[in-house]
């Protein structure tokens, strides 16, 4: 017999059981590595846990930018809430300040006109009085002037006086 060492390059029995455990280990592995190939039904598992689990992912990751896209929009719907309430609140205030001048210039003109008409009307009281106390003939002039300067006596002696021409005109004697 002759020693061959081979393409092995084994130097003795323990090496070369060393050798032949190392194959079976390796010839196990490639017959493990079959027999995975082999089981349809457990690689079709396999992939559809890992499809199962990309799956899984996928929602999670479209529920979180639904989430964020939600978000945004509404960030924006609020932002643009807030410009036309600003806006609004603006113009509102816009029309009170114009109608507050307005308002005020009518008063104005209220308080002018108003104030004209009372000096034109106390002129015309003067001018009526002025007339009433100098321009009355000689008989009734001193009763006008004193009616003028006393007006409470001379109101209750005329009510008297329309008392009598009335009870005397209602009642003639017979």
């Amino acid at each position: 017999m002759t020693d061959r060492t081979g393409p092995t390059g084994a130097k003795g029995p323990d090496e070369l059981r060393r050798q032949i455990e190392q194959t079976r280990n390796q010839l196990g592995e490639t017959v493990e590595e079959l027999a995975k190939k082999m089981d349809v039904k457990g690689r079709a598992r396999a992939r559809a846990a890992d499809l199962k689990d990309k799956a899984s992912a996928m929602t999670v990751q479209l529920r979180s930018t639904a989430a964020h896209a939600g978000h945004a929009v509404q960030d924006r719907a609020t932002q643009a809430g807030h410009q036309v309430h600003d806006r609004a609140t603006q113009a509102g205030h816009q029309v009170q300040d114009r109608a507050t001048r307005a308002g005020h210039q009518v008063h104005d003109r209220a308080l002018t006109a108003g104030h004209a008409a009372q000096d034109r009307a106390s002129r015309t009281g003067h001018t009526l009085q002025h007339k009433a106390e100098h321009d009355v003939p000689w008989p009734a002039g001193p009763v006008v002037r004193a009616a003028v300067r006393h007006p409470g006596p001379a109101l209750v002696i005329g009510a008297a006086l329309a008392f009598v021409v009335v009870v005397g005109w209602r009642y003639p004697k017979r």
